[in-house]
């Protein structure tokens, strides 16, 4: 027997849900569904069209490596070099822009500048900040529930490889990137490409810098709350997020 569940007056089934490849269309629906039934099969038709593109995209780059190998070998030339361009290897190390042994010091030769500059929060502390703290935390966590890879459980250790900023920011933006090819293995990439659409589409400030934040074993809890704090104002700005409650 199907599953149906209703969306205003529409009676929709899991099947249809299944057809729709519009991120952006199941993600308003998941914002504007209250049942708990309703919710669970669009989350999974979400989930489900996120491991289908990820799939393609594996499928097509297979493709394309292989068409390298051919053409490499019609030309009597090696492929090893051609066929590595564009491979995203989810074994390599995280890219820093500095070896170890700069990390403590800036072009200006003052000892642990760099690392201070990621320390310039603000502190959290306001009236009933606890409760705003667990209300954004619970936030974060149901707008990223479908993504793979992400499990938001703190503003520090949960948000360290980037992936976390990318698909908050993604759930708002489904258009302005592909989330399925991003590499957990990339922080930089990762931190540079959500600050930059966040910026961008949201009016959110930087305020946190991607070679600081790669710099460290985990990010500062205070800046990053303190960014979505931001990040979820700039939202309310635009009218994207509907709330009573000013963090």
């Amino acid at each position: 027997m199907e599953s149906k569940t209703d969306t205003g007056s529409a009676s929709v089934t899991s099947e249809e849900l299944a057809a729709i490849e519009d991120e952006e269309v199941l993600n308003k629906m998941l914002d504007g569904a209250t049942d708990f039934e309703e919710r669970r099969m669009i989350r999974a038709a979400l989930r489900d069209l996120l491991k289908k593109k990820r799939d393609k995209r594996e499928q097509d780059r297979g493709s394309r490596q292989q068409d390298l190998r051919q053409q490499g070998l019609s030309k009597g030339g090696t492929t090893g070099g051609g066929v590595s361009v564009g491979r995203a290897s989810m074994n390599q190390q995280p890219q820093t822009n500095k070896p170890p042994g700069q990390l403590s010091s800036t072009a200006g030769g003052q000892p642990g500048l760099a690392v201070a500059s990621a320390q310039k929060c603000p502190p959290a502390a306001a009236p009933n900040a606890k409760n705003v703290k667990q209300m954004l935390l619970d936030w974060c966590r149901a707008k990223t529930e479908p993504y793979e890879g992400v499990d938001i459980q703190n503003f520090s250790s949960s948000w360290k490889d980037g992936i976390a900023f990318c698909a908050l920011v993604h759930r708002f933006f489904p258009d302005a990137f592909e989330y399925s090819i991003l590499n957990p293995n990339k922080p930089r990439d990762n931190f540079q490409l959500a600050f930059s659409t966040a910026e961008r589409l949201a009016g959110c400030p930087p305020l946190l810098d991607p070679d600081d934040l790669v710099r460290m074993k985990e990010p500062d809890w205070k800046c990053v709350y303190t960014y979505i704090q931001e990040f979820y104002r700039s939202l309310v700005e635009k009218g994207l997020v509907k709330t009573k409650k000013r963090l």
